[in-house]
């Protein structure tokens, strides 16, 4: 994956997240309430990479070669 020399990993983390939140929040008020669900899922995990530092995205986004950042600069599984 391509970025500008500015823009880390933590940065993307938290674009895709909160794309994802606001995106089920206006899906669950154009389509269905059950939106609401991928909207708590988004957020626990938020929450429980605050707490264990691991984030599905980030060693996903890692391995396509995005540069890390001060929050998930754990190393990544070879």
């Amino acid at each position: 994956m391509k970025t500008d020399a500015n823009t880390s990993l933590d940065q993307w983390v938290f674009r895709i997240a909160g794309t994802f939140v606001l995106g089920s929040l206006a899906l669950s008020q154009l389509h269905s309430v059950h939106w609401l669900w991928f909207t708590a899922f988004v957020g626990a995990n938020m929450l429980q990479a605050s707490f264990t530092g691991f984030c599905p995205l980030a060693k996903i986004l890692a391995r396509l070669g995005v540069p890390a950042g001060a929050a998930f600069c754990a190393k990544t599984a070879a």
